[in-house]
């Protein structure tokens, strides 16, 4: 019988009766090896000292089983998933479109919105949108584009440099080290 403990993701754990294995190399509460030996001898032990035996390495050759209260390490296992979901650091990408008939004060507005998101940690795409016969003029695009990164500054830092993809070119910023540290 396989085992699910909550907040485990999709680790399934063979306990107790439902190890197969013939033989088994045991490891017990404190971390020491008892070494291999039969399935039916190791849950006996487990069972005198009022513990589960858990398959932790099934891969293994012969697979590994500790000697450990099965609920306890579930537990530590999901408060050890949540810390580490905790101290992720999650990115996400903001938008700014422009155009290539963007007015100088548009285009401060926009910067001053990319600066922003920057501060907060985030990564800007910044869109030029090429429409109807304008495709034949990309060095514009460039232009504008240039022109927005020069408005933030030493606050940026291009990650990935202006490209066109199709009607639209992009360009990614990041924020530079010097605006972490503020």
């Amino acid at each position: 019988m396989l085992w699910r403990c909550a907040g485990i993701n999709a680790k399934e754990l063979v306990i107790n009766e439902a190890i197969r294995d013939s033989e088994v190399r045991v490891v017990d509460e404190n971390g020491n090896q008892l070494g291999i030996m039969k399935s039916a001898e190791a849950l006996k032990i487990a069972e005198s000292r009022n513990l589960d035996l858990v398959k932790i390495a099934p891969k293994a050759v012969p697979p590994v089983c500790k000697i450990i209260d099965f609920g306890k390490y579930c537990y530590d296992q999901a408060k050890k998933e949540k810390e580490a979901k905790k101290n992720q650091n999650v990115i996400s990408v903001k938008e700014i479109q422009l155009t290539l008939k963007i007015d100088v004060h548009d285009l401060q507005t926009k910067a001053s919105h990319a600066l922003k998101f920057l501060k907060n940690g985030d990564k800007v795409k910044v869109v030029v949108k090429y429409k109807g016969r304008e495709l034949a003029h990309t060095e514009l695009g460039f232009d504008i584009a240039n022109r927005f990164v020069e408005l933030l500054g030493e606050d940026a830092v291009i990650e990935k440099p202006a490209k066109i993809e199709g009607r639209n070119m992009i360009l990614i910023l990041a924020p530079s080290p010097a605006l972490k540290k503020k």
